[in-house]
């Protein structure tokens, strides 16, 4: 026949048969304790449920609970029942039943069947590696292993064992479950066993720590041991998941096997550094920037050459020359698909627009644009990176340049590399040649990175103000592209084209609300701009739309059309700010030269005046050495050839003789003034007058030999926004007419010279 208990169900706790648990129960269960004391003798069933829900569900129960005898009971003074439960055997329960408020279970004894030879032997098996386990742990007494040896039965023994030991409650659910206590004399095996594994690895842990670190250390000890225990464990994620992280960005990298060779031993150093050495940050910093790099991984140019071409002449007015340079290389890479970047060096006055082409061609030919400024760059570490050795070493602004870029192909631009400087920590210039030298640059390395990075697939842009001041080694590996300046036609072009349309639109007017004849554009380049390119010719624009707008929102008139006339350039920019410097009439002693100046061409004149001394020289006006030398020559080539030049060869002796070149602000150099020179001396020396719509420009020898000069079409572009009619060029710089603008050359009237002489000829007639 059945037997019929209530049962007391327990979430996350397991009680066996021969051990005790306590348990605490509120006001609720006053009832459910004082029924088992009254109608049950104390005997209830435990069952153990692996549950955190408070809902009970008959079907989910388990069908093996514990009978169990309360052998005490208090009450507290909050009114909580505390009961001591002692199990004593396992039983099967067939059925779950409700009644009474309470929920009693119909059960039967399970039978254990059995062997007693077995059993024995069983029981003999565990005291003996009881022994032996408590002589090796820290976890057991002696006086455990004498109540064992004290027990008479397996099951006992078993159930009390499996209490004692440090086994999850995962796993004394199993012990709960198993009816055989010969099967749970063999679980006891196992645990004793996994139990002394883990004591010897514990062990071997502590000798390998202690040979390895110093007694002292014990936060670093502590690390240690974790890292040990890691690595016995099978687990090597030593720095949790940032290790693991950084291993398969490297094995995803698109790079060479010898730089992947190089990060993961990198990887090995930072993952045996402990957390708090100096070095931890310098190594993860360097893993950080090389797999940050574009070591492979490129953009696909456009090679259809009618839309590169279309794209730069919207972008860009005139520049034909460095237009074409661009379709030619593109063509040849396209057609043997093995080119190496040319290095283009853009030279020209501020504001042509070197910065925005070198922009607009990335952008025609689908390239990322990075650009870098050198001027003023001093130390070569800048370019090349500092080495790891240094506290914040960085890698060079190459390599910088090239992490922005995300790609090893785009197309980079060095400005202003004429204004580089060199002290005691380097020469920027020199670390230069190596990058822009395209039989050097695929093996580039950088100081920090300490590995070849292939540059060759790079497109180098530079640019600088004066060639001059290129370093001669640099120049030799660049492809020099001259960008003069505009002409006043070229800017009005450009200023209606564009420049209106984009001051218009972030000024928010549309532009058919502001009307600005030619003839008011050209007043503003004349009188209120000095410069080759359009960057103040784009600002003084824009102070007039800034106004216009601001009186458009004062009236609250949108849509009114205002049209800007020449008398209105005072109310906008205020007085002109420059003025011509050429002649205003034909003057004894006075003569126009040419110069390349900052803001492009312009007319120079030269004065010259005499009175009585000891044959003296004294130049004002600025200067520079070459200059000095020229006027020097001019001198010793007049007094040469006095009788020729019908000069007074006393009046040379006799007098003092000043030359002054207007504007002493304004630095002045170049080999170019030496027939400007000897004319302005000659006419003041002989009272010829040279007309004042006539310039001229070339060097002088001491045998008067006129010799060929640079910036013809700049110099021209001067003289023809200076109203001269005539200019003296030397004779070799004839074919350099073919670069100035037909509309200047229609204007002027070029006398090619290869004496001085002959100059000297054209002025007396």
């Amino acid at each position: 026949m059945k037997n019929t208990l209530p049962i007391i169900p327990i979430q996350n706790l397991v009680l066996l048969p021969n051990n005790e648990i306590s348990l605490e129960f509120g006001q609720i269960s006053h009832a459910l304790i004082n029924k088992i004391e009254e109608s049950f003798n104390n005997e209830v069933i435990v069952i153990s449920q692996n549950s955190h829900s408070d809902e009970i569900i008959f079907d989910s129960l388990p069908k093996m609970g514990v009978l169990a005898k309360i052998i005490h009971k208090s009450v507290s003074a909050s009114n909580l029942v505390r009961i001591e439960l002692s199990g004593k055997k396992r039983v099967e329960i067939s059925e779950y039943t409700w009644s009474d408020n309470f929920i009693y279970c119909a059960f039967d004894d399970i039978v254990d069947g059995y062997d007693e030879k077995e059993n024995a032997a069983m029981m003999r098996k565990i005291l003996a590696e009881t022994k032996e386990y408590v002589r090796t742990s820290n976890y057991l007494s002696e006086a455990f292993y004498n109540l064992v040896s004290k027990i008479n039965t397996l099951d006992q023994m078993t159930d009390f064992m499996a209490y004692k030991l440090p086994v999850t409650l995962h796993r004394l659910y199993s012990y709960l479950y198993e009816t055989s206590s010969y099967r749970r004399g063999i679980m006891i095996l196992e645990d004793f066993y996994m139990e002394q594994d883990i004591v010897n690895i514990e062990r071997e842990i502590d000798s390998k720590v202690r040979k390895n670190l110093d007694n002292n250390q014990k936060e670093f000890v502590l690390r240690e041991k974790l890292k040990v225990i890691k690595q016995e464990l099978g687990d090597i994620n030593v720095k949790d998941d940032e290790v693991e992280e950084l291993r398969e960005r490297i094995k995803s990298l698109n790079a060479r096997e010898e730089i992947k060779d190089r990060l993961f031993q990198e990887l090995k150093k930072y993952e045996s550094l402990p957390s708090m050495s100096p070095e931890l940050n310098i190594s993860r910093s360097y893993i950080e920037w090389m797999l940050s790099l574009p070591w492979e991984d490129v953009t696909e140019d456009n090679h259809d050459l009618k839309k590169v071409k279309k794209s730069l002449d919207d972008s860009h007015y005139g520049l034909e020359k460095v237009k074409t340079r661009i379709i030619e290389y593109l063509a040849v890479a396209e057609k043997t698909k093995s080119l190496k970047s040319p290095i283009l060096c853009l030279v020209g006055p501020p504001g042509v627009g070197k910065t925005s082409l070198a922009f607009s061609i990335a952008s025609a030919i689908n390239r990322k644009f990075i650009k870098i400024t050198v001027g003023g760059v001093h130390d070569e570490a800048e370019i090349v990176g500092h080495r790891r050795t240094y506290i914040g070493a960085n890698p060079g602004r190459i390599i910088q340049g090239m992490k922005k870029a995300g790609c090893s192909n785009p197309l980079f631009l060095i400005d202003e590399i004429d204004k580089m400087s060199k002290d005691y920590k380097g020469d920027p210039a020199s670390a230069l040649l190596e990058i822009l030298d395209p039989e050097q640059n695929q093996y580039f390395s950088d100081n920090y990175i300490e590995e070849a990075y292939d540059l060759s697939r790079v497109m180098f842009v530079t640019t600088a103000n004066y060639i001059e001041d290129i370093p001669e080694a640099l120049k030799d590996r660049l492809e020099i592209v001259m960008l003069s300046g505009y002409t006043e036609y070229e800017k009005l072009d450009i200023a209606k084209k564009h420049l209106m349309d984009k001051i218009c639109d972030s000024h928010g007017i549309d532009v058919k609300n502001v009307s600005i004849s030619n003839q008011v554009i050209l007043e503003v380049i004349r009188n209120y701009t000095k410069e080759a390119g359009v960057r103040e010719l784009e600002r003084q624009l824009a102070n007039i739309v800034r106004k216009i707008v601001t009186d458009l929102v004062l009236t609250k008139e949108d849509d009114k059309v205002v049209k800007v006339v020449k008398e209105d350039l005072n109310k906008y920019l205020g007085r002109p700010k420059y003025r011509n410097l050429t002649k205003t009439e034909t003057k004894v002693g006075v003569v126009n030269g040419l110069a390349y100046t900052y803001y492009g061409g312009d007319v120079l004149p030269i004065e010259v005046n005499y009175f009585k001394g000891t044959g003296n020289l004294v130049l004002t006006g600025s200067l520079g050495e070459v200059m000095k030398e020229s006027a020097r020559i001019a001198l010793s080539y007049i007094k040469s050839n006095h009788s020729k030049l019908k000069v007074n060869y006393d009046t040379l002796v006799n007098s003092d003789i000043h030359i002054h070149v207007p504007e002493g602000a304004i630095r002045k150099d170049g080999p170019s003034a030496g027939i400007a020179l000897t004319t302005a001396l000659i006419s003041a020396l002989t009272d010829l007058k040279v007309e004042k719509t006539i310039a001229m420009t070339g060097e002088i020898t001491l045998r008067g030999n006129v010799l060929p000069i640079g910036g013809l079409k700049e110099k021209s572009i001067g003289a023809y926004k200076n109203n001269v009619k005539q200019v003296f060029i030397p004779f070799d710089n004839l074919p350099d007419l073919e670069d100035v603008p037909e509309e200047i050359r229609n204007k002027i009237e070029y006398i090619p010279v290869k004496k001085y002489t002959e100059v000297y000829e054209k002025l007396v007639k």
